[in-house]
């Protein structure tokens, strides 16, 4: 619920060793690098989540059922996970500050297309647009973050970034639905753009690719052939297909939940305002940010990254099983959202678990194809539920659509089902964590 490629990271098989020293300058360097990525990240976070708030005000403005709602915000992971191995292709050849810098210029265009959208066309235009744009916000970050800190430390880096990136999505929820309200979804995303535009001129004047990672990706180029034999090599990894289908099953969940369906779900269910499906909204990621913090540096904890994503699966699996028994007490709302969010930021231990399956010339490959399981499969998941949804009658209320609680209720039960499956087949993976190298 993902990299220059991290082929390009040094071949000295010995990733405990970070390529910088540990004086003053170099820590402070790492923080800056770590903070502007994170900045970066926080926007391709709003537009994953923005459709959450929104949605009800899209379904009512330009007519749309749940099928249309569930396609115009999955549309953005479609585009985002169809350009993942092409783009850690690119990242070894031309590094991940290039990435960056390119791919930031198409989010931009995008998120103008989408403040002027005319039709429901226009809108899921823009939203492809915005996902090809927002593409290398994880990888590109991961790829630097592998390169330059050992690799003890790569799963609390990862935590960092996806939990500072996740204060992007807690902008999508409360601050969105106010500006929303006050001025119109519209002003909220030229205000995101030139957000953007200031964390582009960020990235190109503080990210820089280290020498030492320079120096190999260039030493250690391979022709376009050798990097797509590359991504053929990463699926014979011993262990690939089982996390492969704990990234489709687990992070997309959330991502259906949190970015599409919770804001219709509170406001048929609950009757809730676009204000008060915010609030919600704000507490759900704020208690997911807690999570990724707390789950990003718990396999050092346990030594091992299965244990604490088996945990983290199984409790969310559990809260989905428990919202589908039934429509929850208006005052359950709260804290089984909390609880939710909070389970569910397990993704980093999983991306840490990815990378230790693979050698370090298919490291950013490996990250790619996993990748497109976590965002390719939001995707999978957006249009599935919202054919469940569809399968249920529909009331016009205040000139929408508004769903039966039975509808989400089957939503909670089937995403529940499918973590329970993937956790049974994710258990029989190796675990190579290095804390037991000693």
């Amino acid at each position: 619920m993902s990299h220059m490629s991290e082929a390009s990271l040094p071949k000295n098989d010995s990733p405990d060793k970070p390529e910088v020293t540990s004086d003053k300058s170099a820590t402070g360097g790492a923080i800056v690098l770590v903070a502007v990525l994170t900045t970066i990240y926080m926007i391709s976070q709003f537009f994953r989540n923005s459709i959450g708030v929104i949605g009800p005000d899209l379904a009512r403005e330009f007519d749309l059922d749940a099928r249309a709602l569930s396609l115009l915000a999955s549309i953005f992971f479609l585009s985002f996970a169809a350009v993942q191995i092409p783009l850690g292709m690119a990242i070894d050849r031309f590094g991940a500050r290039a990435a960056i810098l390119a791919t930031a210029l198409v989010m931009i265009a995008g998120t103008a297309y989408f403040a002027l959208a005319r039709d429901f066309g226009d809108l899921v235009a823009a939203r492809l647009v915005i996902g090809l744009g927002c593409s290398s916000f994880l990888m590109a970050p991961l790829a630097l973050y592998a390169a330059r800190f050992p690799a003890r430390q790569f799963a609390t880096i990862t935590g960092l970034h996806v939990g500072g990136g996740n204060f992007g999505a807690l902008a999508a929820t409360a601050p969105l639905a106010l500006v929303a309200a006050s001025m119109g979804w519209r002003v909220a995303f030229v205000i995101v753009g030139a957000i953007a535009c200031v964390a582009l001129t960020l990235v190109f004047m503080l990210v820089r690719e280290s020498v030492a990672a320079r120096a190999t990706r260039l030493a250690h180029a391979e022709s376009v052939r050798e990097l797509a034999q590359g991504v053929v090599a990463a699926t014979r990894v011993e262990g690939f297909w089982r996390i492969f289908l704990m990234q489709l099953a687990t992070y997309p969940a959330f991502a259906a939940i949190l970015g599409l369906w919770s804001g219709p779900w509170l406001a048929d269910v609950y009757g809730m305002t676009v204000e008060a499906r915010g609030g919600v909204l704000f507490a759900m990621v704020l208690a997911q940010i807690a999570g990724l913090f707390f789950w990003g540096a718990s396999d050092r904890l346990f030594g091992s990254y299965k244990i604490p994503a088996l945990m983290g699966a199984g409790l969310s699996a559990a809260l989905l099983a428990y919202g589908a028994l039934g429509p929850l007490p208006q005052g359950a709302v709260l804290p089984f959202v909390i609880a939710l969010g909070f389970a569910f930021g397990f993704s980093p231990v999983l991306t840490a678990h990815s990378k230790s399956l693979f050698p370090a010339r298919l490291i950013g490959r490996g990250l790619s194809l996993t990748n497109i399981a976590a965002i390719g499969g939001v995707f999978l998941q957006q249009i599935a539920t919202g054919a469940l949804i569809a399968l249920f009658p529909a009331q016009i209320i205040g000139g929408a659509r508004a769903y039966p609680p039975e509808a989400y209720q089957l939503v909670f039960g089937f995403l529940a089902l499918e973590i329970v499956i993937a956790g049974l087949i994710y258990s029989r993976i190796r675990d190579p964590h290095p804390s037991r190298d000693h």
